[in-house]
């Protein structure tokens, strides 16, 4: 693949305005058999679950930190290219990421074993994640060049990036230890479809006065970017087969990896519950279809300066002389080399305070003539709380706090209101809705329910929605 086409298809996924992977509606959720996933220790009672194949799992996120569609696209009466200016390329900061995931289940389940204290679960999706910082100092010198910024020092590191699309197969343990303590863990294995990153970037470009010429340029460089799995998608693409390379290499026909969940659920009193989790510690070892690209090294030119030998020598080229000269000075190279990537890992925690009359667990319950396993504290209608939500990303850590109010009515409906301050909002309500039709469990949830006023002014939406099949002891 020649390196053009290569940096589109990175800038245009890097550029998709996607949110984070905050699911802080879905956390403790406990109803919904998902909420697993965001912490395999959460208490559960079911006697067994099973996800409808394609639609027990949906969510996506959409969204920006630094800029809407409305602020450039409103019918307002200014001048785009203004808007564009301001609001973009001068209005956001090298800070505003453009970041997100999404997900699709394809197979998730759980059951309880003969210990009854034991529940187990497993399943397959596919996730996309990516992030793309704003790339502010490109773009001021795409836009505006470089002619009136005399000793302007445009800095190289604002390119930070990096996605992937990978197809995951997990199987989980989840144990109560006691009354008060259950413990879960999960292990992933990583099939990745493919993977960019460019996250290291350093030096700069600056123009100044020259010494033989008007101008001098420089630039000082130590810049990477590493793909794997692009090139066959993108030969794959031009013969016509682009969906059976990617379902191959979905299918650990790619590079492989592996990763782990961990989460807890504590009860510091019969209604004060502590929760957390820590989510995909892991890594994927990418060693098939690599393709490296790295410019490393500074050289200072002075453009174009016609000699008299020149000048006799009508056919010299003098542009392709200029590029000769940059290029052994900054040495661009392409490479195969195997690499590791990390995956964004996320951490979840909750404090949680139950109220109200109680509500009849449907599992749980003593069979025989003995209590079969840990009995749970008892499951109140009110719940109310606050949540922490991290997740690890080039530039740093980014956070959320959310605040939540959960309503049960009986076993048959629940609701859960969350307010969340991030960067990306501070005016984020959600709502999720749990319904459970005898066996056949409904859920659904909207995040930033103000932006539907105008969508196209909002930083993000977001849904979630599946269908499963649960039974109880």
């Amino acid at each position: 693949m020649r390196i053009p086409h290569l940096l589109f298809i990175v800038l245009l996924w890097a550029c998709i305005p996607v949110k984070a992977q905050n699911k802080q509606l879905l956390y403790d959720f406990t109803e919904i058999p998902q909420a697993g996933m965001v912490n395999p220790g959460m208490e559960t009672d079911f006697h067994w679950y099973a996800g409808i194949p394609g639609v027990s799992g949906i969510m996506v996120q959409a969204g920006s930190s630094g800029i809407s569609v409305n602020d450039i696209f409103a019918n307002d009466g200014l001048d785009i290219n203004d808007k564009v200016r301001e609001r973009a390329v001068y209005g956001m900061k090298p800070t505003d990421e453009l970041s997100g995931t999404f997900q699709v289940e394809f197979l998730n389940f759980g059951f309880r074993g003969r210990d009854p204290d034991l529940f187990y679960s497993g399943g397959m999706y596919l996730e996309g994640d990516a992030i793309g910082y704003w790339f502010q100092d490109y773009a001021i010198l795409a836009i505006e060049g470089n002619a009136d910024r005399l000793n302007q020092r445009f800095d190289v590191g604002h390119l930070k990036t990096r996605g992937e699309l990978m197809n995951v197969l997990h199987f989980g343990i989840n144990k109560k230890i006691n009354r008060d303590l259950i413990l879960g863990g999960r292990a992933k294995i990583y099939s990745s479809v493919f993977d960019f990153n460019s996250t290291k970037n350093r030096g700069y470009f600056v123009t100044t006065e020259g010494e033989r010429n008007i101008f001098a340029t420089t630039l000082n460089a130590d810049a990477e970017l590493r793909t794997s799995g692009l090139e066959s998608l993108y030969d794959a693409r031009e013969e016509g087969n682009i969906a059976s390379t990617a379902v191959k290499r979905a299918l650990f026909g790619g590079n492989l990896g592996l990763g782990v969940d961990l989460g807890f659920t504590y009860y510091l009193n019969e209604q004060t519950v502590l929760t957390g989790s820590l989510l995909d510690l892991g890594l994927i070892y990418h060693t098939n279809d690599v393709n490296n690209y790295t410019l490393k090294g500074s050289a200072t030119v002075e453009g174009v300066v016609i000699t008299p030998e020149g000048t006799i020598n009508p056919d010299t080229d003098f542009w392709e002389d200029l590029v000769d000269d940059v290029e052994s000075l900054v040495p661009y190279e392409e490479n195969s080399q195997s690499y590791v990537a990390f995956r964004p890992t996320k951490l979840h925690a909750s404090l949680r305070y139950n109220f109200g009359e109680t509500v009849a667990r449907r599992g749980n319950c003593k069979c025989g003539t003995k209590p079969r396993g840990v009995r749970l504290p008892p499951k109140y209608a009110n719940s109310v709380g606050g949540q922490l939500y991290m997740i690890n990303r080039p530039r740093g850590p980014q956070a959320a706090l959310t605040a939540f109010y959960l309503r049960r009515i009986g076993n048959i409906m629940a609701v859960k209101g969350t307010y969340t301050v991030d960067k990306f909002s501070y005016t984020n309500l959600g709502l999720g809705l749990n319904l459970q039709l005898g066996p056949a469990n409904l859920y659904a949830m909207a995040d930033n329910l103000l932006s539907y006023r105008n969508l196209a002014d909002s930083r993000y939406a977001s849904f979630q929605l599946g269908l499963n099949i649960i039974a109880w002891e």
